[in-house]
């Protein structure tokens, strides 16, 4: 949101928590996969999503487009057949034919050639660094702040933070492990599927891949469970037998903001805007939202108080 403000040549300040656990962003897996992310949410987020993959690169140069991959055990063949149907952007393949190092693993997968991905932390890194070098304020703080600072508009971004405010907004826990692995090599996002275990592998390079995610509907900040770190390693392992000699890095968790549709809305209440709702889709979605939020900041769009966008 700061970057589309001030690449408008907006005054922008940014107040945010400093301890970086207390964003969902840290724990996300970066996958800008608009089409295989629309298998089971609405089509409409497909064209967004593409945009948003043009306007990360732009801003991350690291930003990875080899595309995604999409698997299944053969006992799990008709996971493959359904996620096709309801998909688009695919091409069916070997799946050794786009990660060598399923040869022999997979007979079939869907390739998503024009999907991308990119490391969250580092990208967050690159957006306040080039927001630095426009002179946006970057400080430590609370919402409160912004309430009585004087700013001509509040642009509250803060996930389930906003609850208090937001009724509808409900927590959705995601639990991810970032394993070591050099004996592992894939150079894109890998997705098994799996009727009650779905999972995904996105590498991070210098042989570190972000293993993930859970989808628990709670709001319960806990730290990742026993159950969920098995059946995440589990599931890696059934991907790549690899994985078993894999350093345990990090296990994390934290709260996805959703609403009842899953999707993301902007809403005025009074001065404050709220973008917010996320859900799985932060990185594939914000973009877009922000240049719509832009746009009722600079008055070319109109709400209502209460309004949903």
């Amino acid at each position: 949101m700061a970057t589309v403000l001030a690449g408008r040549s907006a005054a922008v300040c940014v107040i945010h928590r400093q301890d970086p656990a207390t964003r969902a962003s840290h724990f996300a897996g970066g996958m800008l996969a608009p089409w295989c992310e629309a298998a089971d949410a609405t089509p409409a987020l497909v064209a967004p999503g593409i945009e948003a993959i043009d306007w990360w690169a732009r801003h991350v140069p690291e930003t990875c487009r080899e595309g995604s991959l999409v698997v299944a055990a053969q006992r799990d063949q008709g996971e493959l057949a359904r996620f096709a149907r309801r998909t688009a952007g695919h091409r069916m393949c070997p799946a050794a034919e786009i990660e060598p190092e399923l040869d022999g693993r997979f007979s079939q997968a869907l390739f998503f050639a024009g999907e991308a991905h990119l490391d969250p932390r580092a990208a967050l890194r690159a957006l306040a660094a080039g927001l630095e070098r426009q002179g946006v304020e970057i400080r430590e703080g609370e919402v409160e702040e912004a309430d009585h600072a004087g700013f001509d508009h509040v642009i509250d971004c803060r996930g389930h933070a906003a609850a208090p405010m937001l009724p509808d907004l409900r927590g959705v826990r995601g639990e991810m492990l970032l394993l070591r692995c050099p004996g592992v090599t894939l150079r894109r996002p890998v997705r098994l599927l799996h009727p009650r275990i779905p999972l995904y592998v996105v590498p991070r390079g210098g042989g570190v891949f972000m293993v993930g995610a859970t989808m628990i509907e709670s709001a319960d900040r806990r730290a990742v469970t026993a159950r969920s770190a098995v059946e995440l390693l589990n599931a890696a392992y059934a991907l790549h037998p690899g994985f078993a000699e894999a350093e345990i890095l990090e296990a994390g968790s934290n709260i996805r903001p959703a609403f009842p549709d899953n999707m993301p809305a902007l809403r005025r209440q009074g001065r404050v805007l709220h973008l917010n709702g996320m859900y799985r889709h932060g990185f594939l979605l914000s973009p877009h939202f922000a240049r719509r939020a832009a746009a009722i900041v600079f008055g070319e769009d109109t709400m209502e108080t209460g309004e949903a966008a």
